[in-house]
C-alpha cells in the first residue's frame, strides 16, 4: 500500500479500554466534528474508540470549483458520468492507513467498522 497522507481527525473515547473502533466518514462540505455530537446519544454501554477524519480541502467541480472539504472530486451529475478515480483512491488509501493504525493499536480488524454519510458511504461499503 502506498504511503497516504495522514488524515487529521476528532477522536471521542466512550470509556476506559475501548473494545473497538468506529470511522465515521463525514459528507461533501461538512468535517469530522459533523457527527461528534451524536456519540453521547447513543448510549452505547460499552467502551469505543470514534475516530471523525476531516476529508481534505479541494475544488469541486460541480459546485464551480468551490474549495471545501472532499473525499474526491465530483466531476459531473449524470448516469454515465465520469469520477475522480484517482481521489477515490488517495481517501481510499488515508481510511486504510487509519485502519492500520487502529490495528496496530492491537484493535482486531473483526472490531473496527467504517461508517460514511453521503459522498463518503463509498468507503462504508468496501
Amino acid at each position: 500500500m502506498a504511503n497516504a497522507a495522514p488524515l487529521e481527525r476528532v477522536e471521542v473515547v466512550t470509556g476506559t479500554d475501548p473494545v473497538g473502533t468506529v470511522i465515521w466518514l463525514h459528507g461533501l462540505g461538512a468535517d469530522g466534528h459533523d457527527f461528534e455530537p451524536i456519540v453521547p446519544e447513543l448510549r452505547l454501554g460499552v467502551s469505543l474508540r470514534f475516530l471523525f477524519p476531516h476529508a481534505p480541502h479541494q475544488p469541486v467541480t460541480i459546485n464551480g470549483g468551490m474549495v471545501m472539504p472532499s473525499w474526491y472530486d465530483i466531476l459531473e451529475l449524470s448516469i454515465d458520468r465520469h469520477v475522480d478515480a484517482a481521489g477515490m483512491e488517495r481517501s481510499r488509501l488515508a481510511v486504510e492507513a487509519m485502519i492500520a493504525a487502529e490495528r496496530a493499536r492491537g484493535v482486531p480488524a473483526s472490531r473496527i467498522v467504517v461508517a460514511g454519510f453521503s459522498q463518503a458511504e463509498l468507503f462504508g461499503k468496501g
